[in-house]
Parts: structure tokens; C-alpha cells; sequence
């Protein structure tokens, strides 16, 4: 039994393989770990780790491979979703990048998107935001995680559909349509000792050159910042205390994505190290949300 190829998670697409030609899984998890290797250090690794999983993830979906063609008959329909958990992360991008960018747009030009918080159409939206991150942290802490660590998940995932997620989606659009051919990208097995050693210390490193990447991310948290200084502004001066009511599920909203990317601004603006955000990242971020807020302020 070998490795199938010419995909980029040869592992995916070898297990629903196997799978459907009867292989049974099953979940064994010993508290002693079965080996240990070396994670990505850096945010650049961690992006380009996930790029490739997630494209080729959805070249899988994409082919005569998708789990709910090759699996119909084979395996149970519960897996069969199961495995297009992953094989859609890219496609996530999308609908991440329209909640991140929508509100926050519409609490700087004084648009509201959401129902009142007196109205009971709030309450759908309201359950929603609780019971997802509700489930989530409890379940994190249940795998014996801590609320740190599971906060730095959320931030970790929003980075991923922002950025990995969302060039996987390009560069299979691009493949399909003949454009471009996908090449397999080699995550760095190098390591700097003094960017691990700023990963020890719990640090993101973003040092390096000018990346697309971290143009995307940074700009994104610049334009948080920007929309919820102000959006309370305009609200305050605006409409007083009873001109938060319409605002107030954008203004958590945004000030959640404030403190859950905190660690970017420190990267920009505090931090002095080489693991600093670049500055002409930090620049051409700033220049570009700045004409956002000059035409829609």
C-alpha cells in the first residue's frame, strides 16, 4: 500500500482511498504523545503550511476525489462530511472577509447592519455569537486547553481565512481555469534561534520582507481600529447615548477584533525586534486605510 499523488495532501486524499474501500478508523488518542516533531515558529510558515493544506483540500472537493462522489455507497455520510470539514476550509475566505470588512464599514459611514438591541430579531444574532464561542471555549477546555490558549486560536484562525484560506482560493480558481499550475511549497525546516526564542516567549513573529500576505492583515486591524474610533465618535457626538442602540452589535464586533488582534498593532507600532512587522507592510497598510476613511467618512 503506498501514498497516492499529484495532490498536495497526498495523506487526505490516501485515507478516503483506503476508506472507501472498506478500512475502518479508529480514534486513539494515549496521553503519551506517539512521537514529537518541530511546528511552524513563524507566521510566515504557518501561512504558507496552511495555504498548501487548505488548496489542496479543495482541489480534492474539486476533483473525481470529492468524499460525496467517491464516498457515496462506500463510507457514512457523517464522514463523508466530515471530510469536506477540511476540504472547504478555503472557501470560508470569502464569507470571513465580507464579515470583517461589511460592519466595520457601515459603523464608519453610520449604517446599521444589525437589528436593534430592543428589537427580538436581535436575539437570532445574539444566540448565534454566544453558542458558537460558548461551545468552543468549553470544548477547548474540555481537551484540557486553557481560555489562552483557546483565544489565541480564534486569532490564529481568523488569520488563517484571511490570508492562507484566501490565496488556496485564488490559486485553484487560477488552476482550474488554465491559468496558472499550483507548485507544491515547502514549509522552512530551519530554525533561527532567536525567533525561536521569541516564540517561547509567546511573540508572533512577522519579521521579513514585504509580504501580501501581511499587507492583508495588517490592513484588515487597521481598518478595525480605525472603523471603531470612529464609529464611536460619530456615534457620541452624533446621536448621544441613545445612538449606541442601532450600533452596539458592530461596535462589540468591531472592539472583539481590536483586542483579539492586539498582538498585530504591538507588532507594528511597539515592537522594536526583527520579528516586528515590517515597516513597509506598516506603511502602505496605513496609507491605504486612510484613503478608505478619507472617501467614506
Amino acid at each position: 500500500m503506498g501514498l497516492k499523488y499529484g495532490c498536495p495532501v497526498e495523506d487526505v486524499i490516501t485515507g478516503l482511498s483506503i476508506q472507501c474501500r472498506g478500512w475502518k478508523s479508529v480514534y486513539y488518542n494515549p496521553k503519551r504523545p506517539g512521537f514529537l516533531g518541530i511546528a511552524p515558529t513563524t507566521l510566515a510558515q504557518v501561512i504558507l503550511q496552511h495555504k498548501r493544506w487548505s488548496e489542496g483540500d479543495l482541489q480534492i472537493f474539486l476533483s473525481r476525489y470529492c468524499p460525496f462522489v467517491l464516498g457515496r455507497g462506500k463510507i457514512p455520510l457523517g464522514l463523508q462530511m466530515g471530510y469536506c470539514i477540511y476540504c472547504l476550509w478555503a472557501s470560508t475566505s470569502i464569507p470571513t472577509l465580507c464579515y470583517l470588512i461589511i460592519p466595520p464599514l457601515c459603523l464608519l459611514k453610520g449604517t446599521s447592519v444589525f437589528p436593534s438591541v430592543s428589537s427580538a430579531w436581535c436575539v437570532p444574532f445574539v444566540y448565534a455569537f454566544i453558542a458558537k464561542y460558548v461551545y468552543s471555549a468549553f470544548e477547548s477546555l474540555q481537551g484540557g486547553g486553557t481560555i489562552k490558549g483557546w483565544w489565541n486560536d480564534m486569532r490564529i484562525t481568523l488569520i488563517k481565512r484571511t490570508t492562507s484560506y484566501l490565496f488556496a482560493m485564488i490559486d485553484t480558481t487560477l488552476k482550474l481555469s488554465g491559468i496558472d499550475n499550483s507548485s507544491f511549497a515547502i514549509t522552512s525546516k530551519v530554525t533561527d534561534p532567536e525567533a525561536s526564542e521569541r516564540y517561547e516567549s509567546e511573540l508572533i513573529e512577522f519579521g521579513g520582507s514585504f509580504s501580501p500576505s501581511f499587507a492583508i492583515l495588517a490592513m484588515l486591524d487597521l481598518h478595525h481600529l480605525v472603523c471603531l474610533v470612529f464609529g464611536l465618535k460619530r456615534v457620541v457626538f452624533g446621536g448621544g447615548v441613545g445612538g449606541f442602540e442601532p450600533f452596539l452589535m458592530q461596535l462589540i464586533m468591531c472592539g472583539v477584533l481590536v483586542g483579539l488582534n492586539m498582538p498585530v498593532y504591538e507588532g507594528m507600532f511597539l515592537r522594536k525586534d526583527k520579528g516586528a512587522m515590517p515597516g513597509s507592510v506598516t506603511l502602505t497598510s496605513i496609507v491605504l486605510v486612510m484613503v478608505c476613511v478619507l472617501v467614506l467618512y
